[in-house]
């Protein structure tokens, strides 16, 4: 089994970029919101519910464990959440990046409070999901989705197959 990972902030683009990628490589596209969506997945893995951020609280063994369990082929596994999976099972991280103003624009779109915003543009501004990547000791591409073009996909397409 081959797992590539794709993972970054919310709204830098990790879906449609895993969408992309699944159908260009011919790997089955496991995307965590969508799993998350069926109520007893979401009792597999939640530990809790944060009100003031108005989100579900995972817990990430949990998670990395009903991933895995799901997982029977190569796959593209999308979430802000996915470097959590052990090293050992990843060969490829990609880690989304989007400029702030589209980032901020993007969000917005989507309903979140202004904090919500603020924390996103945070761990943007951190790289905080590259960061847990690395740490986690994945191979890491960044990928910034700003504008991407075909060709920017089709580099990174190259890039991958060359990875893996």
């Amino acid at each position: 089994m081959n797992l590539i990972i794709v993972t970054g902030t919310p709204g830098t683009g990790k879906s449609t970029l895993a969408k992309k990628l699944s159908l260009s490589l011919g790997y089955a596209n496991f995307s965590v919101s969508k799993y998350l969506e069926n109520p007893k997945n979401r009792a597999k893995v939640r530990s809790g519910y944060d009100r003031k951020r108005k989100s579900l609280i995972i817990d990430t063994k949990k998670l990395t464990s009903a991933m895995l369990s799901e997982l029977n082929s190569d796959s593209i596994v999308d979430s802000h959440l996915s470097q959590a999976l052990p090293k050992a099972k990843v060969r490829l991280c990609i880690v989304t990046r989007t400029k702030l103003a589209p980032l901020k624009r993007r969000l917005e779109k989507r309903g979140y409070s202004k904090a919500k915003v603020r924390e996103n543009l945070d761990a943007e501004i951190f790289d905080i999901c590259g960061d847990e990547a690395r740490e986690a000791g994945h191979k890491v591409i960044e990928f910034d989705t700003t504008g991407a073009t075909k060709a920017d996909f089709e580099r990174l397409l190259k890039r991958i197959k060359r990875a893996i």
